[in-house]
């Protein structure tokens, strides 16, 4: 995942990242707004020993999604 993938799919993937992941406010949200060094910033801080797990799981969404927002059905 790079900046551009994930502004270009942001309302998308908060609503999803906030449901798996509920640690993370919507305040958190609103600070992150699409970019790519504070959503990581805020996976350390609400997660830590977990962040790997939540990177994975970014990782994959991104993997079923591409840079238009639509889900793969490959």
């Amino acid at each position: 995942m790079n900046d551009d993938q994930l502004k270009g799919n942001w309302k998308q993937f908060k609503g999803e990242f906030k449901k798996k992941w509920a640690d993370i406010t919507d305040d958190d949200l609103l600070y992150i707004e699409g970019h790519k060094d504070k959503l990581e910033g805020k996976i350390q801080e609400r997660y830590g020993d977990k962040q790997e797990e939540v990177k994975k799981w970014i990782d994959a969404w991104f993997e079923r999604h591409d840079a238009q927002g639509r889900t793969r059905t490959e």
